[in-house]
């Protein structure tokens, strides 16, 4: 489980990089999709593997009701999820808790950042 923690932090670190990139180059101000196809550029760039806009399963007592989508689900163990807002408030992080809940990936807490070079 350690290890896999690791596994995280580096994949978390490298994607903060590349997010910090995007927003270096284009800076504040653009619609979500601008900022989602350019990290998709960027991830790829550097070399860390993800998948787009992967779409996840919601079920309701076993039974798939409908599907969301992911901004992003890095090295299969690390969700980014993209956010072009002013401000963060509860639903964002309500949001991905769900999308935590949902790919089976709770043994992480959630631990959100903002930082004033991210704000997209």
């Amino acid at each position: 489980m350690r290890q896999l923690g690791e596994q995280v932090e580096q994949l978390a670190y490298r994607a903060i990089g590349a997010a910090i990139e995007v927003h270096r180059i284009l800076g504040p101000g653009f619609l979500e999709s601008a900022y989602q196809e350019s990290l998709e550029i960027e991830f790829g760039i550097r070399g860390i593997p993800c998948h787009p806009k992967k779409p996840v399963a919601i079920t309701y007592k076993g039974h798939q009701v409908c599907q969301g989508q992911l901004d992003f689900m890095v090295g299969d163990i690390l969700i980014v999820e993209l956010k072009a807002v002013e401000k963060l408030v509860p639903i964002h992080e309500a949001q991905l808790i769900s999308y935590l809940k949902m790919t089976k990936k709770m043994g992480y807490k959630p631990r959100p950042f903002r930082t004033a070079f991210l704000d997209f």
